[in-house]
C-alpha cells in the first residue's frame, strides 16, 4: 500500500517537473509585464506618440527661450510677439 513502485515515482517526478516549469513560465510572464511597464514609464511613448503629459514647445524669436505652444507667455522683452 505505501510501497515504492516505479509508477508512483514517475508520477511524482512528473508532477514536480510540471510544477517547476509552471513557475518558470509564470516568472517569464511577470518579467515581460514589468519590462513593458518600465519601457512605458521611462519614455517609450512620449510626445505626439501618445503621452498626455508631454507638451509641444515653441521657440521665442526674440529671446530664444522655449514656451508652451498652447499658451505662450511674454518673455518680458519689449518686442516679444506673445501677449502678457
Amino acid at each position: 500500500m505505501f510501497g515504492f513502485s516505479l509508477t508512483k515515482l514517475l508520477f511524482t517526478a512528473a508532477v514536480i517537473v510540471l510544477i517547476w516549469y509552471g513557475f518558470k513560465w509564470l516568472r517569464r510572464v511577470q518579467d515581460e509585464r514589468e519590462r513593458q511597464d518600465r519601457e512605458r514609464l521611462k519614455g517609450g511613448s512620449t510626445g505626439p506618440r501618445g503621452d498626455p503629459d508631454a507638451e509641444t514647445m515653441i521657440k521665442c524669436p526674440t529671446c530664444g527661450t522655449y514656451l508652451a505652444a498652447g499658451a505662450p507667455k511674454s518673455c518680458g522683452q519689449p518686442d516679444c510677439p506673445y501677449p502678457g
